[in-house]
């Protein structure tokens, strides 16, 4: 039975000082980082592929035991679309990836909100094709696949065949109410706005939140989520929840706490070890 949870980054400037020590080398950042979560979402990897060396300072920082949850590069989803021209380019990212080993939970394929059901073929035969020595998660953003049952129901098949995972993003608390600040109001621009998403595919459901500004909102937000983590790992399952907020300023914070509700339905889960450094000014989340 395990539970990884993280963020949507490893450095964060309000982090630093506070969270974690400041200043530190960036040989040392992630190793920091990973002393509060077991996970983190590779957002980086979206925009480049990064050099074999850097994953493997990567690797070198964290335990066998963390996951990294890695974006596939947007040349391959968002601008070749997942057809045939994207496999020269996936096989370079999987080389880079390699120092990683178990550490690379899953491979996250991200597509933009303009892919819809009627390109479902492409994903099929991508899923088909990529190597099945990793674990794939797909986050798709057409509302399609939320509101018409046929389109669900396919995705989930090909998901399916392929092992894949359906990871959602979980919005609903960002929209709930008007947005209160400058990062609420740039979140509701950027964020997609869809129905929320339980059901999980595979042994290894992903779930992304994002809640408020206000960590007494965020909070109240996940209780549905801590729940529905607690039955995943009475299930047998191992889930991976990301814990956003428009500002991030407190998700470091934010993503022990979902841990230690989920850990109070299920009291077996093991503790989370202590971080490295408590936070120096008084929290605000307990």
């Amino acid at each position: 039975m395990r539970l990884h949870v993280g963020c949507a980054m490893w450095t964060h400037a309000p982090w630093n000082g506070r969270f974690l020590p400041h200043p530190l080398p960036s040989s040392e950042r992630l190793e920091a980082y990973a002393t509060w979560c077991n996970a983190v979402e590779g957002n980086t990897t979206f925009y480049a592929t990064p050099a074999r060396a850097t994953v493997q300072m990567w690797a070198d920082q964290v335990a066998p035991g963390f996951r990294f949850v890695l974006k596939l590069p947007k040349t391959i989803t968002h601008d070749l679309r997942l057809h045939d021209a994207a496999d020269a380019e996936l096989r370079t990212f999987l080389h880079a990836m390699r120092p990683l080993g178990s550490r690379a939970h899953a491979l996250w394929i991200q597509l933009p909100a303009s892919f819809s059901p009627n390109e479902l073929g492409s994903l099929a035969a991508f899923l088909h094709r990529a190597p099945s020595a990793f674990r794939y998660a797909v986050e798709v953003r057409h509302p399609a696949f939320f509101e018409e049952a046929r389109w669900t129901q396919q995705l989930e098949q090909i998901l399916g065949r392929a092992g894949a995972e359906w990871v959602p993003f979980d919005t609903v608390t960002l929209f709930e109410t008007p947005a209160d600040s400058y990062g609420e109001r740039e979140a509701w621009m950027k964020k997609p706005r869809l129905p929320r998403r339980t059901r999980a595919l595979t042994e290894f459901p992903i779930v992304r939140y994002i809640g408020r500004d206000d960590v007494s909102v965020t909070i109240k937000g996940w209780q549905y989520l801590a729940e529905q983590t607690a039955v995943w790992l009475r299930e047998g399952r191992s889930p991976t929840v990301f814990l956003h907020t428009p500002d991030n300023v407190e998700a470091l914070a934010l993503a022990r706490r979902f841990y230690d509700d989920v850990r109070a339905l299920v009291p077996e889960l093991a503790e989370l070890p202590a971080p490295l450094t408590a936070p120096a000014e008084p929290p605000t989340l307990f």
